[in-house]
């Protein structure tokens, strides 16, 4: 016969379960992406870009409904992109930051949807990024990556963070042009 506490236990133990596998399929991103998304469709804007820190910069590009392309670079011309910035020429800060910008230090994330990162595919879609020269595609496939679960879910989470951070940058940005 089961008793109560095993019964309460075993619910507890479900509940935790189901939260655990609900909370690994949200994106801290997705209110980010969606609020930048939403910002860039009122102002009928299809790019943004802002200086982060020093020679650091972000920039995007925007296809409504399909895609955010978002990339974070060090230039070793600041003057030049802070002269870009003032004119508000967003696409032209974007594509310099990802062809002519410090190698090492370019983060790109392709984010199809436009919806935030996830870890897993989503929709028949996932979304990629590259870091420091290594590509990552969050398809939820690690082996095919060659990595553990552990190391392509540790990779993912440092990837959003990133990203996170990149797209605060870009809606403070529209927010103070706005």
């Amino acid at each position: 016969m089961i008793t109560r506490a095993v019964r309460w236990g075993v619910c507890a133990c479900v509940l935790l379960l189901v939260s655990v596998v609900a909370g690994a399929q949200e994106s801290n991103s997705a209110g980010l992406a969606a609020e930048l998304a939403k910002l860039l469709d009122s102002m009928k804007l299809d790019s943004i870009a802002a200086k982060v820190q020093g020679d650091e910069y972000v920039g995007a590009l925007y296809f409504p409904g399909s895609q955010l392309l978002v990339v974070r670079a060090r230039y070793s011309v600041p003057e030049r992109m802070d002269e870009q910035l003032a004119k508000k020429a967003y696409r032209d800060v974007y594509i310099d930051l990802n062809s002519a910008s410090v190698p090492a230090s370019k983060v790109l994330i392709a984010d199809l949807g436009a919806n935030g990162l996830y870890p897993r595919r989503r929709e028949n879609q996932f979304d990629t990024a590259d870091i420091g020269g290594r590509s990552y595609s969050f398809d939820g496939e690690w082996g095919k990556a060659k990595l553990s679960e552990q190391e392509y879910m540790k990779a993912f989470q440092a990837t959003e963070g990133e990203y996170v951070k990149m797209l605060e940058a870009l809606v403070a940005q529209l927010k103070k042009t706005s």
